[in-house]
């Protein structure tokens, strides 16, 4: 049975807001309720890079969630950068291809061991929690579901030495099958069952069963920023996967 320090670990908190001064806050208010914090486009659009530097000091790990997706050449160079700054973990675009892939991959690799510091985790994101058969079908005009594209791309990217993927609730049964228990699998599309709002993400599922299918970290953002006491909020979620570990 895992124990409650293990639950926390799995728990990343998002840090989907509009300035450092809100974000610093959020971090020491919530460094011993989860066990990460994520820091998107949002954020790292508005306050730059040092944000990283600033959660780090205050005891927090980052997962530096954005979603690099272009040439290898230039993914690499990004990841090398991520990698400098100590992120945790880092994701790209498992629909940028093989060869961006294993771009990333060496360049988190050898700037890791050149500067002897920890080699962030990588991700490639899959299809996006927003995203449904329909829009695949009709507007994207991929020919395959949502599953088994989902799958095809973590599979591409083990295949590229990615160490996991970022793929809804949905598909973790389905990833894991394919990829085995080796392969990191964080989940957004997290939804607590007294969180009233679904917002834009449609393929959704609650903390315990996320983790329960085989979810490694799982990512909350609004219910807990926007619940009356975060502290009290992220309690409840611990206890709910306590209880549906037990």
């Amino acid at each position: 049975m895992q124990t409650k320090e293990d639950l926390k670990q799995k728990v990343c908190l998002a840090l989907d807001v509009d300035s450092s001064r809100q974000a610093l806050e959020l971090v020491k208010l919530m460094r011993d309720h989860v066990g990460m914090f994520k820091i998107g486009s949002h954020l790292f659009t508005k306050v730059g890079p040092k944000i990283i530097e600033d959660v780090r000091k205050l005891g927090g790990e980052v997962f530096l969630d954005l979603k690099y997706h272009d040439i290898p050449n230039t993914v690499a160079n990004a990841v090398r950068m991520a990698t400098r700054m100590g992120v945790y973990l880092v994701n790209i675009h498992a629909s940028g291809g093989l060869d961006m892939m294993y771009a990333a991959v060496m360049a988190a690799t050898s700037e890791a061991k050149d500067k002897q510091i920890r080699k962030p985790i990588l991700l490639a994101v899959t299809v996006l929690t927003s995203l449904t058969n329909r829009i695949l079908s009709e507007e994207l005009r991929i020919k395959h579901d949502v599953l088994s594209q989902v799958v095809h791309l973590a599979e591409l990217a083990k295949s590229a030495g990615v160490d996991g993927c970022v793929a809804s609730p949905k598909e973790i049964v389905a990833i894991r099958e394919a990829c085995g228990s080796d392969f990191v699998i964080l989940t957004p599309g997290i939804r607590p069952t007294w969180a009233a709002e679904k917002d834009d993400q449609k393929r959704i599922t609650t903390p315990a069963k996320a983790v329960k299918a085989g979810a490694d970290y799982i990512v909350i953002g609004r219910p807990l920023i926007k619940a009356a006491s975060p502290t009290e909020a992220a309690r409840k979620i611990i206890e709910e996967l306590i209880q549906d570990s037990e």
